[in-house]
This record gives C-alpha cells, structure tokens and sequence, in this order.
C-alpha cells in the first residue's frame, strides 16, 4: 500500500504526535551520528520534547561545539556591523574617482585643442608647456629609435661584407679594398652577380679578358 505524503502541520492526536516524535527524534539522531563517522563533521544536535525533556548528541564535545557557534555567530555580527562602513566608503571613493576621470577627460580635451574658449592665458601657457615637454619626449624616443636602427643596419652590413669576402675568397676574386665606398661596392657586386658565363668558374678570368687581334 502505497504511503500518502505527510502533511507539514501540527498533530492533533496526543498519541499519534507522541509516537511520530519519538520515530523522527530516533531518526534525527541516527542520521546525526552517520554524519559525524561518514563526513568527519562536528556534529551536535539538541532537542526538546513538549515536555521540556532534553534529547542530545555530540560528535565530540557539547559545550564545546555551542562556544565555537557563538564565536562563529559573533564573527558575523561584526562583519556585518562593519559592512555599511565599508559600502560607505566604497561609495565616497566611486565620487572621488569619477571625479578625477571627469577632470583628466577635460585636460585631454584641451590637449587635443579643444574647448580652449574658456581657458585664461595662464591655463593655456601651463598646456603649451605640456605640449612642449611632451613634443620634446616624442622626438628624444623618436631619435632613440633612429640610433636603434642605425646601429641595427651597420651589423647587417658588417655581416654582408663578412660573407660577401667569405664568397669572393671561394671564387678567387680578389679581395675589396676597406676604403671602397658602399656605393662602389654595391656596383662592383652587381657586375659580378649580372655578367653571364657558361664554363667551369676558373675559366671566368680568362674569357673575361678582350681578345687580342692576330698581327
């Protein structure tokens, strides 16, 4: 036979109430001490009949577990005390922030030149400074920048000539003179690199010589 779902209101029956407490206190108990030895928790149950008899059971120490809930039930009362001071002072905070975003958004407006009509000569002698010194940062990073890739190209070039003697060496071409400038070099190396020859490479000096007409 199927049970019906138990109605959630006080018993009228002395009886009935009296067994249904005893049933669901033992319950209560049982499930209390399972979760104690399963889950390794500090577990302590009171209970009070109507009778005022006292039903109870700890998991280690009674008096114990009550100081540890009140210290715990203390905690969060002076966290709680202690949250409208905090809101508090997040919201003064929040004004003195938007106020300085609203405060740079008007120094950067000038600066890009902007509702300057209201501006005295002293504010727009402070934001031709401002530029000044900021034009000059600009153009000191903007030279630095410039040695960088400077320096950067003279090692490349180092390396090209390196190799570009390391070849010459292989292919017994004789060696450029340190004073050659890098236009004569580059010239001088686009001959070599665009003349067409067919033969084996010991044979280029040769037929890169005019030929001589029979006497």
């Amino acid at each position: 036979m199927v049970r019906g779902k138990t109605q959630m209101k006080r018993i009228e029956n002395i009886t009935s109430r009296q067994v249904t407490f005893s049933k669901r206190r033992n319950g209560l108990l049982k499930k209390a001490f399972e979760l104690s030895v399963l889950c390794d928790a500090e577990v302590a149950l009171i209970i009070f009949s109507t009778r005022g008899k006292l039903y109870e059971f700890s998991s280690s120490s009674m008096n114990k577990t009550i100081e540890r809930y009140q210290k715990r039930g203390k905690d969060i009362g002076i966290n709680t005390k202690a949250l409208p001071e905090n809101m508090q002072n997040i919201k003064e905070d929040t004004l003195s922030m938007g106020k300085k975003i609203e405060l740079l958004e008007v120094s950067k407006r000038k600066l890009l030149g902007d509702e300057l009509e209201q501006c005295s000569i002293d504010e727009l002698h402070q934001i031709e400074n401002q530029l000044e010194r900021s034009l000059s940062r600009v153009r000191a990073q903007k030279c630095q920048l410039f040695r960088e890739q400077i320096e950067k190209l003279k090692e490349e070039e180092k390396i090209l000539l390196e190799e570009n003697a390391k070849l010459r060496q292989e292919w017994g071409l004789p060696r450029l003179e340190s004073s050659k400038s890098a236009e004569e070099i580059h010239d001088e190396n686009m001959e070599v690199e665009t003349r067409l020859f067919i033969g084996p490479p010991e044979r280029r000096r040769i037929h890169s010589k005019p030929n001589k007409k029979n006497d």
